[in-house]
């Protein structure tokens, strides 16, 4: 967690209620350390806290979710909205066994890093976790948060033997996304008789499947909020119905919206709740009349009880099948399914620091495990000898062998399987691998995938990662299997979210050689 915030003390005129130097603590509120709070609240000072009473706390540092993390009587708290270095009066929500939940009430004291979110639907969203807090410090923070997973989940020796570096950030960290997946519902029209009111799209509320309606997301890409304002307004003149999860009944589940950066082409993917759309032929033309560069409709259907976006049946409605877009000067064809970063140019930030970290010459021969659609895989063949990609998803694979053609580029090949059981066949085949690179989804590595590495004994690892805590798991795993983790890099490849994607470099450790 990050300690580095102190407290302000300058104007007090950010925040709620606060004094120049944070003024007093008011006696009538209970205090989490000693001096100004009642004789009571002073001897129960290791007692829990007690749900719906008020406590005045110091906010120490923030959870991997950005809530403040303090303590009230020695009993940790963790308050969404607040930042470290402040001092909040909060009301306690939710008390368990080690930890509670609570709302800040009131700003004693502000930090210096708080700001004022520019998103009018900022506290409802739950897209964004830190808009409160300055882009400078969001960076130090994921920095820290990232240091912090390596010590205490990896057991390893930070900033003595690693090199963690600064948090790669952006000079506009607005507007980045490429890619908009927006689930969609029914608004009322009139509460009292529950008449339909047409559609409405946006991002959840927070801890909840509650969907906050919006116009415009200030973290997408501008042409992504026009075409979901289009396809509630055709929609609801069509008189097309939202999926509703309690009842299962209702036909467009997800709007999601593709757009090139470099390319300026245009995707559009209904998601719907069973095959037929009514309407479908005035449909696509008003999204063809209000979008009029739009270059594919596709339609993906999901009919399964689930939180999961796709389902596996996708039809093209109009246009083509995939768009296409550049990165670094590689051309990419993207279908409604591909895994495509959605921060084009963190994307070419991250994926340039994993070719300098594999260190290639123009003679290794790389195999680039959970390969997607080659995005990484082509970055590498331009300098390796070889690359060899493989990927779980038979679609993936038959984008990445697309994309290669695309590019001219014939020194890489691609296998559709598991990591864990192509990477050991190859190997049985006289592949070597000089480097292998790791783009694992979330959980991390595969267990089985981790001891083919250590076995196959390549002298480079690079693994790139979207989550500090499986991968330092899993820096863990490799350096005890004969790896010495050198460094890190963290890129922010969300701004104004608590994500940040990381790239480490690992080398044999020489007593293993």
């Amino acid at each position: 967690m990050n300690n580095k915030g102190k407290p302000s003390q300058a104007t007090g005129k950010r925040g709620t209620g606060g004094s120049a130097g944070g003024g007093k603590r008011n006696s009538r509120y209970r205090t989490s350390s000693g001096g100004a709070g009642t004789a009571t609240a002073a001897a129960a000072v290791n007692a829990p806290v007690n749900k719906n009473e008020e406590y005045v706390i110091d906010i120490v540092g923030l959870t991997h979710e950005g809530e403040g993390v303090g303590r009230a009587n020695g009993f940790t708290l963790f308050v969404h909205g607040a930042l470290p270095g402040e001092q909040a009066l909060v009301k306690v929500l939710k008390v368990k066994k080690q930890y509670g939940y609570a709302k800040l009430m009131k700003l004693m004291q502000t930090s210096p890093d708080r700001v004022n979110a520019p998103c009018t639907i900022y506290k409802q969203c739950g897209g964004c976790q830190l808009q409160h807090m300055s882009y400078e410090a969001q960076l130090r923070w994921k920095r820290q948060h990232v240091v912090d997973n390596l010590t205490r989940i990896g057991k390893l020796n930070v900033d003595v033997d690693i090199i963690v570096h600064p948090t790669i950030g952006m000079d506009e960290p607005w507007r980045y996304r490429n890619k908009a997946q927006v689930p969609i519902g029914m608004a009322l029209a009139d509460i009292e008789d529950g008449a339909a009111g047409g559609l409405i799209g946006g991002f959840y509320a927070q801890g909840s499947h509650r969907i906050i309606d919006m116009d415009a997301c200030l973290i997408q890409h501008e042409r992504n909020d026009e075409v979901v304002r289009q396809i509630k307004r055709i929609g609801t003149e069509l008189g097309i119905t939202a999926y509703d999860e309690e009842s299962g009944r209702g036909l467009l589940r997800h709007v999601v919206v593709r757009t090139g950066f470099v390319t300026g082409e245009l995707m559009v993917v209904l998601v719907t709740n069973g095959t037929h759309i009514p309407n479908k032929t005035e449909w696509i033309a008003g999204i063809r009349a209000a979008l009029p560069d739009v270059n594919s409709i596709v339609q993906n259907v999901n009919t399964r009880d689930t939180n999961v976006i796709f389902g596996d049946e996708t039809r093209t409605l109009w246009g083509s099948d995939v768009i296409y877009d550049e990165l670094d000067g590689i051309r990419f064809a993207i279908s409604a399914r591909s895994f495509y970063q959605v921060n084009p140019s963190q994307t070419v930030a991250l994926y340039r620091k994993a070719v300098d970290y594999a260190g290639l010459t123009g003679a290794e021969t790389v195999i680039d495990a959970y390969c997607g659609i080659g995005t990484i895989s082509l970055f590498l063949a331009r300098k390796a000898g070889r690359v060899y990609g493989v990927e779980v998803v038979p679609e993936a694979i038959e984008d990445a062998k697309r994309n290669a053609e695309l590019n001219g580029i014939a020194n890489a090949e691609f296998e559709a399987g598991l990591s864990e059981v192509v990477i050991p066949r190859w190997r049985e085949e006289g592949i070597a691998a000089d480097v292998i690179v790791v783009d694992p989804p979330r959980k991390g590595c595969d267990a089985a995938l981790l001891d083919t590495i250590i076995r196959m004994k390549p002298e480079r690892v690079v693994y790139v990662s979207c989550n500090p805590s499986t991968l330092a798991r899993d820096l863990r795993v490799l350096e005890d299997g004969g790896y010495r983790t050198v460094e890190v890099t963290p890129v922010d490849m969300f701004p104004w979210t608590v994500h940040v994607e990381n790239v480490a470099l690992l080398v044999k450790s020489v007593t293993d050689a």
